[in-house]
């Protein structure tokens, strides 16, 4: 459950401000259909952040347990300073619907948004370090989903009432503590 509540949370607020959270705004605004846009960002993202998932847990199997420590609380501490730079999309980046429709749009462009994206860079380092990938993409999930519907459903109205500069400092600080507890061996075995 550990597992489950961090992922969720962390990337939760990790996304709040994210570009595949202004594709979901320009999606939402471009394709005015809200569900077959929830529906193409929850594919886009299990399929994403499992595959994720999976290298992450391949990673503590191929690398050494004080090692694996290191780059985990590396990971985090760069994940602490990569959270606090805000990512900006132009309008003309969402794809039009043409024959995929909106859902195949919306399942493509997240898809593609998610590759290399701190929030899939984050589903790889909580599932090396926890040991239920099936918790952490679950969660992970559900944290893109608390920021993205949101956005889809109320669109831009969402994010000028949002203080994100608060919101990327609470998710810098939650990967900066994770960062510090796994260097230091804190929790051995409950991450």
């Amino acid at each position: 459950m550990q597992a489950f509540l961090v992922s969720t949370g962390v990337v939760a607020l990790a996304e709040i401000g994210d570009k595949t959270q202004l594709l979901a705004f320009i999606l939402a605004a471009r394709f005015r259909r809200p569900w077959p846009i929830i529906a193409g960002i929850v594919c886009a993202t299990l399929v994403n952040h499992g595959l994720a998932g999976v290298l992450g847990a391949w990673i503590t199997t191929a690398v050494e347990p004080s090692t694996l420590r290191w780059l985990l609380g590396l990971s985090f501490i760069a994940m602490a300073a990569w959270v606090l730079i805000p990512d900006k999309m132009d309008d003309d980046a969402a794809p039009s619907a043409g024959r995929m429709g909106v859902f195949g749009a919306t399942l493509v462009a997240f898809f593609l948004a998610e590759m290399g994206d701190k929030t899939q860079v984050a589903t790889v380092a909580l599932a090396a370090n926890y040991a239920s990938v099936t918790a952490v993409v679950l969660g992970t999930t559900l944290g893109m989903l608390i920021a993205n519907v949101p956005a889809v459903l109320i669109a831009r109205k969402f994010v000028e009432r949002v203080p994100m500069k608060l919101v990327h400092t609470l998710a810098a600080i939650i990967f900066a503590v994770l960062g510090v507890l796994t260097l230091s061996g804190v929790g051995q075995g409950l991450f």
